[in-house]
């Protein structure tokens, strides 16, 4: 059903995709926007923002969702709602489901059911090799069709070179990409980051190399096939050097981090604190200041949530045997604007990677104020403080990394197609 017209005013209107920051009006309009500059007709509700800041709704590139097989820790429905909570109207679904997503049924079956939640956008992820072992190459092209938005073996790196050179021409082919966990599989057996924090704890460390070895490799085989390789959760100063390096020689490479990288450092582990363990683990200072710098100088394009749903069983046991992932929908905008109100990165370029730069990278008409966009919105004010706590976050996961951290910046309403979907 659509909703009637609705005239959004005395709103701080931002718009990355044009520069656009002014105090104005936004009329939507059978489930776009009809106009920027204010005016209804007769019988439109009106709606004063008080100033509050709106925006287009977040895109997240990357969320697990436990739906299908792992419904105990997150469901759609749940998912959803977690989303709404944080101003986010589209995610791109991990397809280390249960069963994974290598069959065109599949993706094709988690589109449908982001749509029937009435909120969320859920643009599937299709395994780039079957049962994301990393051999056999998953149907590129039928998964395409079913709705594919890219190919990815989730939280598993592709580890056979051969494989992924194979995978990034099938991309090419079918105009999409491969996102990698850049992550040297056969190093990568630990808990924390290798160094002093990790010996101090007892605890098995992965050496930070390991990342950039993956993204060496990656890139050389990018130049190779001349296909997109897209590196998520980059969290290393050396990872990032070599992607500033691979831009500057014009090859298509792209990459995200997550707010943990760039917000906590591995300190956060410290007292064996499970739910600050994370894949890639958390990183020294320095390395957490480089990620900042990444994000000011343009090197990362996205941020994304990463978020990881895990119940209290996966979480609550010694910390080297506890699985790794944290919660992120939520928080995902306020630990952004944290960087924003320390001074990191102003106000629109952070809001860009979240909304026009992923929407570039996956090709939607979406993340951008324009007169005929879909009214995927979302109300925030900038200001607001509020504390997250575990067991009050919206939707079943609850095992954030960012756990009784103070934060400014919180979202008042959601917008899908025009309809309210979320109000604080």
């Amino acid at each position: 059903m659509i909703p009637a017209p609705l005239l959004i005013h005395n709103a701080r209107l931002i718009d990355p995709a044009s520069g656009l920051d002014s105090l104005g009006a936004l009329l939507i309009e059978n489930g776009r926007i009809a106009s920027l500059t204010g005016g209804a007709a007769d019988g439109a509700e009106r709606l004063d923002a008080g100033g509050q800041c709106l925006a287009p709704g977040l895109i997240d590139m990357r969320a697990a969702l436990g739906e299908p097989g792992a419904e105990h820790r997150e469901t759609i429905a749940s998912a959803a709602l977690a989303a709404a909570a944080g101003g986010i109207t589209t995610i791109c679904a991990l397809p280390d489901t249960q069963p994974v997503l290598d069959d065109p049924a599949l993706v094709e079956f988690i589109a449908r059911r982001g749509e029937a939640t009435g909120s969320l956008t859920i643009l599937p992820y299709a395994a780039a090799t079957r049962g994301l072992k990393g051999m056999e190459l998953s149907e590129f092209g039928l998964l395409r069709e079913a709705g594919a938005v890219a190919f990815t073996d989730g939280a598993h790196a592709i580890a056979s070179a051969r494989t992924m050179r194979l995978a990034l021409s099938y991309a090419r082919a079918f105009g999409t990409f491969i996102v990698q966990h850049p992550e040297e599989p056969s190093l990568a057996h630990g808990a924390a980051t290798e160094g002093e924090l990790a010996t101090r704890l007892g605890l098995p460390g992965i050496p930070m190399a390991a990342e950039a070895m993956m993204v060496a490799r990656d890139i050389a085989l990018a130049r190779l096939s001349g296909g997109h390789v897209h590196f998520s959760r980059v969290s290393t100063a050396a990872a990032l050097e070599l992607i500033r390096a691979a831009k500057a020689e014009g090859l298509a490479v792209t990459c995200d981090t997550a707010p943990p990288y760039f917000d906590l450092n591995e300190n956060a582990i410290t007292g064996y604190r499970s739910y600050a363990k994370l894949s890639p683990p958390l990183r020294p200072e320095e390395e957490r200041r480089a990620v900042v710098a990444g994000l000011t100088d343009g090197t990362i394009d996205t941020i994304v949530s990463d978020h990881q749903p895990r119940d209290a069983d996966d979480k609550r046991l010694p910390f080297a045997q506890a699985e790794a992932g944290g919660a992120g929908l939520a928080t995902l905008l306020a630990v952004t604007l944290a960087r924003v109100h320390a001074g990191d990165i102003a106000l629109l370029p952070a809001l860009a990677m979240l909304t026009c730069r992923p929407a570039a990278l996956l090709g939607i008409a979406a993340g951008r104020l324009a007169v005929g966009a879909p009214a995927d919105l979302m109300l925030f004010d900038l200001d607001r403080a509020w504390q997250v706590k575990d067991g009050q976050l919206p939707g079943k996961a609850q095992n954030s990394p960012f756990d009784g951290r103070a934060l400014e910046g919180r979202v008042s309403a959601t917008f899908k197609a025009g309809r309210k979907v979320f109000s604080a």
